[in-house]
Protein backbone atom coordinates (compact mmCIF):
# COMPACT_ATOMS: atom_id res chain seq x y z
CA UNK A 1 0.00 0.00 0.00
CA UNK A 2 1.23 3.57 -1.29
CA UNK A 3 2.39 5.38 1.68
CA UNK A 4 0.43 9.24 1.41
CA UNK A 5 2.26 12.18 0.37
CA UNK A 6 3.41 14.52 3.18
CA UNK A 7 1.14 17.26 3.80
CA UNK A 8 2.37 20.77 5.39
CA UNK A 9 0.84 21.39 8.67
CA UNK A 10 0.28 24.66 10.63
CA UNK A 11 -0.14 24.94 14.07
CA UNK A 12 -2.12 28.21 15.45
CA UNK A 13 -1.56 29.03 18.71
CA UNK A 14 -3.40 32.38 20.42
CA UNK A 15 -0.54 33.50 23.33
CA UNK A 16 -1.67 35.09 26.26
CA UNK A 17 0.47 35.10 29.65
CA UNK A 18 2.87 32.46 28.56
CA UNK A 19 6.31 34.26 28.33
CA UNK A 20 7.21 30.94 30.57
CA UNK A 21 5.65 28.43 28.44
CA UNK A 22 6.58 28.92 24.64
CA UNK A 23 9.99 28.16 24.15
CA UNK A 24 9.40 24.29 26.28
CA UNK A 25 6.42 24.47 23.52
CA UNK A 26 8.21 25.04 20.91
CA UNK A 27 10.55 22.67 21.30
CA UNK A 28 7.93 19.67 22.11
CA UNK A 29 6.33 20.73 18.45
CA UNK A 30 9.90 20.52 16.78
CA UNK A 31 10.49 17.17 18.12
CA UNK A 32 6.53 15.96 16.90
CA UNK A 33 6.53 17.63 14.12
CA UNK A 34 10.01 16.66 13.07
CA UNK A 35 9.01 12.85 13.36
CA UNK A 36 5.09 12.83 12.51
CA UNK A 37 4.89 10.43 9.42
CA UNK A 38 2.49 12.82 7.83
CA UNK A 39 4.25 16.19 8.37
CA UNK A 40 8.12 14.98 8.08
CA UNK A 41 8.52 18.34 8.73
CA UNK A 42 7.01 20.38 6.64
CA UNK A 43 5.43 22.65 9.44
CA UNK A 44 4.67 26.20 10.61
CA UNK A 45 3.54 27.42 13.76
CA UNK A 46 1.90 30.67 14.13
CA UNK A 47 1.94 32.29 17.47
CA UNK A 48 -0.80 34.87 17.87
CA UNK A 49 -0.30 37.50 20.68
CA UNK A 50 -3.29 38.49 22.17
CA UNK A 51 -1.63 42.23 23.56
CA UNK A 52 -0.37 40.12 26.60
CA UNK A 53 0.76 42.40 29.20
CA UNK A 54 3.90 40.40 30.10
CA UNK A 55 7.24 39.52 27.82
CA UNK A 56 5.12 37.21 25.78
CA UNK A 57 5.39 39.16 22.40
CA UNK A 58 9.40 39.66 23.21
CA UNK A 59 9.92 35.46 23.44
CA UNK A 60 7.39 34.96 20.21
CA UNK A 61 10.24 37.61 18.39
CA UNK A 62 12.81 35.85 20.01
CA UNK A 63 11.95 32.21 18.81
CA UNK A 64 11.07 33.84 15.25
CA UNK A 65 14.58 35.03 15.31
CA UNK A 66 16.25 31.58 15.40
CA UNK A 67 13.85 29.08 13.59
CA UNK A 68 12.54 29.48 10.41
CA UNK A 69 9.60 27.78 11.25
CA UNK A 70 7.67 29.99 13.74
CA UNK A 71 6.15 33.18 12.84
CA UNK A 72 4.43 35.66 14.96
CA UNK A 73 1.13 38.00 15.08
CA UNK A 74 0.76 41.09 17.70
CA UNK A 75 -2.80 42.25 18.20
CA UNK A 76 -2.93 45.82 18.77
CA UNK A 77 -5.51 45.34 21.24
CA UNK A 78 -7.07 42.19 23.39
CA UNK A 79 -9.50 40.52 20.95
CA UNK A 80 -10.04 37.20 22.81
CA UNK A 81 -8.95 33.98 21.73
CA UNK A 82 -11.11 33.28 19.44
CA UNK A 83 -10.71 36.02 17.23
CA UNK A 84 -6.74 35.52 17.94
CA UNK A 85 -7.54 32.27 16.49
CA UNK A 86 -8.88 33.91 12.89
CA UNK A 87 -5.75 36.30 12.68
CA UNK A 88 -3.76 32.65 12.49
CA UNK A 89 -5.93 31.30 10.20
CA UNK A 90 -6.06 33.96 7.57
CA UNK A 91 -1.86 33.39 7.74
CA UNK A 92 -2.18 29.62 8.05
CA UNK A 93 -0.70 27.96 4.56
CA UNK A 94 -0.84 23.95 5.84
CA UNK A 95 -3.24 21.63 4.39
CA UNK A 96 -4.21 21.21 8.15
CA UNK A 97 -4.83 23.70 10.87
CA UNK A 98 -4.28 22.23 14.36
CA UNK A 99 -4.90 24.78 16.95
CA UNK A 100 -4.12 24.45 20.95
CA UNK A 101 -3.33 26.44 24.19
CA UNK A 102 0.03 27.47 24.90
CA UNK A 103 0.10 26.25 28.10
CA UNK A 104 1.06 22.81 27.54
CA UNK A 105 -1.60 21.08 28.74
CA UNK A 106 -2.47 20.32 25.49
CA UNK A 107 0.50 17.82 24.56
CA UNK A 108 2.65 17.57 21.40
CA UNK A 109 2.60 14.67 21.38
CA UNK A 110 -1.01 13.97 20.62
CA UNK A 111 -1.12 15.35 17.39
CA UNK A 112 -0.36 12.93 15.39
CA UNK A 113 -3.66 11.19 17.00
CA UNK A 114 -5.51 14.01 15.58
CA UNK A 115 -4.16 13.92 12.12
CA UNK A 116 -4.63 9.98 11.88
CA UNK A 117 -8.17 10.26 12.97
CA UNK A 118 -8.56 13.00 9.98
CA UNK A 119 -7.17 10.75 7.58
CA UNK A 120 -10.19 8.87 7.45
CA UNK A 121 -11.94 10.99 6.23
CA UNK A 122 -13.20 13.49 8.86
CA UNK A 123 -12.81 17.53 8.35
CA UNK A 124 -12.84 18.10 11.77
CA UNK A 125 -11.32 16.06 14.72
CA UNK A 126 -11.82 17.64 18.53
CA UNK A 127 -9.03 16.10 21.07
CA UNK A 128 -11.32 14.66 24.12
CA UNK A 129 -10.08 14.70 27.19
CA UNK A 130 -9.64 11.65 29.79
CA UNK A 131 -9.49 14.11 32.63
CA UNK A 132 -9.12 18.12 33.28
CA UNK A 133 -6.73 19.23 35.44
CA UNK A 134 -8.82 22.50 35.57
CA UNK A 135 -10.41 24.38 38.66
CA UNK A 136 -13.64 23.10 39.62
CA UNK A 137 -15.62 25.89 38.44
CA UNK A 138 -14.38 25.80 34.82
CA UNK A 139 -15.40 22.39 35.16
CA UNK A 140 -19.11 22.65 36.01
CA UNK A 141 -18.91 25.55 33.74
CA UNK A 142 -17.60 23.73 30.47
CA UNK A 143 -20.21 20.90 31.51
CA UNK A 144 -22.84 23.45 31.21
CA UNK A 145 -21.50 25.30 28.44
CA UNK A 146 -21.63 21.71 26.30
CA UNK A 147 -25.57 20.78 27.22
CA UNK A 148 -26.45 24.85 25.68
CA UNK A 149 -23.97 24.33 22.69
CA UNK A 150 -26.08 20.84 22.11
CA UNK A 151 -29.28 22.55 22.53
CA UNK A 152 -28.53 25.89 20.55
CA UNK A 153 -26.41 24.12 17.89
CA UNK A 154 -27.78 20.85 17.48
CA UNK A 155 -24.03 19.61 18.90
CA UNK A 156 -23.76 15.69 18.71
CA UNK A 157 -24.33 14.67 22.92
CA UNK A 158 -20.99 12.83 22.08
CA UNK A 159 -18.50 15.47 20.81
CA UNK A 160 -16.62 17.53 23.41
CA UNK A 161 -16.11 20.78 21.79
CA UNK A 162 -12.12 21.63 22.96
CA UNK A 163 -9.76 24.12 22.09
CA UNK A 164 -7.07 21.18 20.76
CA UNK A 165 -8.39 19.94 17.32
CA UNK A 166 -7.65 19.74 13.81
CA UNK A 167 -9.38 21.12 11.01
CA UNK A 168 -8.61 20.90 6.75
CA UNK A 169 -7.77 23.95 4.97
CA UNK A 170 -11.08 24.04 3.18
CA UNK A 171 -12.91 24.29 6.45
CA UNK A 172 -10.52 27.33 7.72
CA UNK A 173 -11.27 28.98 4.52
CA UNK A 174 -15.45 28.35 5.46
CA UNK A 175 -14.51 29.76 8.45
CA UNK A 176 -12.97 33.03 7.41
CA UNK A 177 -15.92 34.05 5.11
CA UNK A 178 -17.36 35.04 8.60
CA UNK A 179 -16.90 38.85 8.75
CA UNK A 180 -18.42 39.75 12.38
CA UNK A 181 -16.99 40.47 15.37
CA UNK A 182 -18.07 38.12 17.42
CA UNK A 183 -16.33 35.03 16.62
CA UNK A 184 -17.44 31.48 18.31
CA UNK A 185 -14.76 28.89 16.23
CA UNK A 186 -16.87 25.80 16.82
CA UNK A 187 -20.07 27.76 16.06
CA UNK A 188 -18.99 28.39 12.99
CA UNK A 189 -17.34 24.58 12.48
CA UNK A 190 -20.68 23.14 13.10
CA UNK A 191 -22.55 26.00 10.54
CA UNK A 192 -20.05 24.32 8.04
CA UNK A 193 -19.68 20.32 8.60
CA UNK A 194 -21.09 17.54 10.47
CA UNK A 195 -18.09 15.50 9.30
CA UNK A 196 -16.90 15.71 12.64
CA UNK A 197 -15.06 13.48 14.95
CA UNK A 198 -12.98 13.31 18.31
CA UNK A 199 -10.23 11.25 20.15
CA UNK A 200 -9.07 10.69 23.33
CA UNK A 201 -6.25 12.36 24.94
CA UNK A 202 -4.60 13.34 28.45
CA UNK A 203 -5.02 16.79 29.58
CA UNK A 204 -1.99 17.98 31.61
CA UNK A 205 -1.06 20.50 34.33
CA UNK A 206 -0.06 23.87 33.46
CA UNK A 207 3.68 24.09 32.86
CA UNK A 208 4.59 27.17 34.14
CA UNK A 209 2.60 30.73 35.31
CA UNK A 210 -1.07 30.94 36.11
CA UNK A 211 -4.23 30.91 33.91
CA UNK A 212 -5.16 34.72 33.01
CA UNK A 213 -8.79 33.12 31.22
CA UNK A 214 -11.36 33.77 33.93
CA UNK A 215 -14.90 33.62 34.32
CA UNK A 216 -15.75 37.05 32.87
CA UNK A 217 -14.07 35.43 29.78
CA UNK A 218 -16.04 32.24 30.19
CA UNK A 219 -18.93 34.32 30.49
CA UNK A 220 -18.27 36.48 27.50
CA UNK A 221 -17.62 33.25 25.14
CA UNK A 222 -21.11 31.68 26.00
CA UNK A 223 -22.62 34.82 25.30
CA UNK A 224 -20.74 34.43 21.93
CA UNK A 225 -22.50 31.10 21.55
CA UNK A 226 -25.69 32.29 22.91
CA UNK A 227 -26.63 35.18 20.98
CA UNK A 228 -24.75 34.42 17.67
CA UNK A 229 -25.49 31.30 16.63
CA UNK A 230 -29.34 30.43 17.73
CA UNK A 231 -32.52 32.82 18.51
CA UNK A 232 -33.55 30.83 21.44
CA UNK A 233 -32.60 33.23 24.09
CA UNK A 234 -35.00 35.50 22.62
CA UNK A 235 -37.92 32.89 22.02
CA UNK A 236 -36.96 31.69 25.60
CA UNK A 237 -37.69 35.68 26.68
CA UNK A 238 -40.86 35.53 24.73
CA UNK A 239 -42.39 32.58 26.39
CA UNK A 240 -41.39 34.02 29.27
CA UNK A 241 -43.14 36.83 28.94
CA UNK A 242 -46.44 34.79 27.96
CA UNK A 243 -46.17 32.73 31.42
CA UNK A 244 -45.81 35.93 33.13
CA UNK A 245 -48.71 37.33 31.12
CA UNK A 246 -51.17 34.06 31.67
CA UNK A 247 -50.23 34.23 35.45
CA UNK A 248 -51.13 37.71 35.60
CA UNK A 249 -54.92 37.52 34.15
CA UNK A 250 -55.20 34.11 36.01
CA UNK A 251 -54.90 36.11 39.13
CA UNK A 252 -56.78 38.85 38.11
CA UNK A 253 -59.73 36.24 37.50
CA UNK A 254 -59.59 34.93 40.81
CA UNK A 255 -59.48 38.50 42.21
CA UNK A 256 -62.93 39.16 40.15
CA UNK A 257 -64.53 36.16 41.10
CA UNK A 258 -63.73 36.84 44.93
CA UNK A 259 -65.07 40.08 44.52
CA UNK A 260 -68.45 38.80 43.06
CA UNK A 261 -68.76 35.60 45.47
CA UNK A 262 -67.59 37.05 49.09
CA UNK A 263 -67.26 40.58 47.99
CA UNK A 264 -64.07 40.85 50.43
CA UNK A 265 -60.66 42.18 49.11
CA UNK A 266 -57.75 41.25 51.32
CA UNK A 267 -55.19 43.72 52.03
CA UNK A 268 -52.68 42.29 49.77
CA UNK A 269 -49.98 45.31 49.58
CA UNK A 270 -46.90 42.79 49.52
CA UNK A 271 -48.60 40.46 47.02
CA UNK A 272 -49.27 43.51 44.67
CA UNK A 273 -45.22 44.66 45.01
CA UNK A 274 -43.92 41.10 44.22
CA UNK A 275 -46.09 40.70 41.55
CA UNK A 276 -44.69 44.48 40.13
CA UNK A 277 -41.09 43.43 40.64
CA UNK A 278 -41.90 39.89 38.89
CA UNK A 279 -43.22 41.80 36.25
CA UNK A 280 -40.81 44.72 35.93
CA UNK A 281 -37.47 42.17 36.03
CA UNK A 282 -39.10 40.13 32.88
CA UNK A 283 -40.11 43.43 31.31
CA UNK A 284 -36.01 43.94 32.24
CA UNK A 285 -34.88 40.76 31.12
CA UNK A 286 -36.77 40.96 27.86
CA UNK A 287 -35.09 44.89 27.29
CA UNK A 288 -31.35 43.00 27.82
CA UNK A 289 -32.06 40.12 25.78
CA UNK A 290 -33.18 42.34 23.21
CA UNK A 291 -30.47 44.85 23.77
CA UNK A 292 -27.50 41.92 23.39
CA UNK A 293 -28.88 41.03 19.69
CA UNK A 294 -29.54 44.86 18.92
CA UNK A 295 -26.06 45.76 20.09
CA UNK A 296 -24.14 43.12 18.12
CA UNK A 297 -26.21 44.03 15.07
CA UNK A 298 -25.04 47.40 15.13
CA UNK A 299 -21.61 46.79 15.94
CA UNK A 300 -21.55 44.19 12.69
CA UNK A 301 -23.61 46.79 10.49
CA UNK A 302 -20.87 49.29 11.86
CA UNK A 303 -18.16 46.30 10.51
CA UNK A 304 -16.07 46.20 13.93
CA UNK A 305 -12.88 44.40 13.34
CA UNK A 306 -12.67 41.04 14.67
CA UNK A 307 -8.77 42.06 15.18
CA UNK A 308 -6.14 45.26 14.65
CA UNK A 309 -2.81 43.87 13.85
CA UNK A 310 0.09 45.72 15.19
CA UNK A 311 3.18 43.73 14.02
CA UNK A 312 4.54 40.88 12.67
CA UNK A 313 7.26 38.39 12.45
CA UNK A 314 8.24 36.35 9.80
CA UNK A 315 11.14 32.87 10.96
CA UNK A 316 15.07 34.85 10.78
CA UNK A 317 13.05 38.27 9.31
CA UNK A 318 10.78 40.42 11.13
CA UNK A 319 8.68 43.18 9.42
CA UNK A 320 6.41 45.58 10.99
CA UNK A 321 3.05 46.92 9.75
CA UNK A 322 -0.57 47.31 10.62
CA UNK A 323 -3.67 45.63 9.09
CA UNK A 324 -7.04 45.01 9.99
Amino acid sequence: MQDKPALKLSVVIPAYGSELTLAELVRQLEVVLSAAPRVMGSYEIIFVCDHSPDRTWDVIKQLASTRAKVSGILLRMNAGQHNALMAGFARATGDIVVTMDDDLQHSPEDIPKLLEKLDEGHDVVYARFKNRNHAAWKVAGSKFNDRIAGYLMKKPSDLYLSPFRALKSPICRDILTYSGPYVYVDGLILSFTRNIASVEVDHFDRYAGTSRYGLRKSISLWLKMATSFSLVPLRLTSLLGIVVSGLGFLFAFLLIVQKLTIDVMPAGWASLIVAVLVIGGVQLLALGVLGEYLGRVLLTINSRPQYVIGETIEGRAQTQHEET
